[in-house]
């Protein structure tokens, strides 16, 4: 009789998804979106180890703003947040980028270009917005929607999106190069799994807000959204700045692989808090003094 493999400690565990690596020649769909790659654990596993790690995340995005916020070159971090609707961008938000301090968080979400960004080349909006040093920056949505929504509906021509993609890999090369940890991430739901989302959001009431009749539209080109994923993985996960595929038909996993992917950006970085540029000792005595 064969002895079970022993299960690895929660706390040991890492649910990463699967890293896109440069020169990657596969295809999104090749992707389990239940799978749960670096993590053996079950619904109730994966909420505990979120709130375990709670901890870690803000103790190091405290160091990280309290090292660097405020100087003119330092490190960040962006986190970019790609996915098709009800992928669950909205939960990474409140359940992993929420619990840290947001006075050292930037979050943007990007919409369709009002008319004033279209008179620019696609990047200029998202340029005000990379983040500054000791910030985590978040993009809900970004510059890969003028790669993919362009792709699927023909707003642009195959060669502007391939200079498009040229130009996206140059600037992230700038920001890596000038301090920021940039990581990307595609939350891959799959096309079942949606369509019960987008069901939900229309059999409850509380839920209708989040509805866009244009949804169920753009289902109709789910294929094509698809390889536009692909070729868009293929053309701009670097080594500088890979994508990471983290399946989310289990919104939990999702939530627990893009909070280690930030633990690991930080990781990285290794921020230390900054020496006192005062005496501390005296500064004591003084305080001691206002106590007596």
């Amino acid at each position: 009789m064969s002895k079970k493999s022993k299960k690895t400690p929660l706390r040991d565990q890492t649910p990463t998804g699967f890293p896109i690596e440069s020169g990657w020649k596969g295809e999104v769909t090749d992707f389990d979106p239940r799978a749960t790659p670096g993590f053996e654990g079950k619904k109730k596993d994966g909420k505990e180890l979120l709130a375990l790690r709670d901890r870690a995340l803000d103790d190091l995005q405290e160091r990280l703003y309290a090292a660097h916020h405020g100087e003119k070159d330092g490190r960040s971090v962006l986190l970019i947040v790609q996915g098709m609707d009800t992928a669950g961008k909205g939960g990474i938000m409140r359940h992993v980028v929420g619990n840290v301090d947001p006075q050292g968080v930037d979050i943007t979400a990007f919409k369709a270009p009002t008319a004033a960004e279209k008179r620019h080349d696609f990047l200029w909006r998202i340029r005000k917005h990379t983040p500054g040093p000791g910030i985590i920056g978040v993009f809900d949505r970004s510059q890969y929607e003028d790669v993919l929504i362009h792709r699927v509906h023909g707003w642009a021509d195959a060669k502007e999106i391939r200079d498009r993609y040229t130009a996206i890999n140059a600037f992230e090369r700038e920001l890596t190069e000038a301090g920021t940890t940039v990581v990307k991430v595609m939350l891959h739901i799959s096309r079942q799994e949606q369509g019960e989302r987008l069901m939900e959001r229309l059999e409850r009431a509380d839920k209708h807000w989040k509805f866009n009749p244009g949804d169920v539209e753009e289902r109709q080109h789910w294929d094509s959204y698809m390889e536009a994923y692909t070729r868009a993985l293929r053309a701009t996960s670097t080594v500088g700045a890979p994508w990471i595929v983290v399946p989310a038909d289990r919104k939990w996993y999702a939530r627990i692989a893009v909070q280690q992917l930030l633990l690991d950006a930080l990781e990285g970085i290794e921020p230390q808090w900054p020496e006192a540029d005062f005496d501390v000792e005296e500064q004591i005595g003084r305080l001691r003094e206002t106590m007596e």
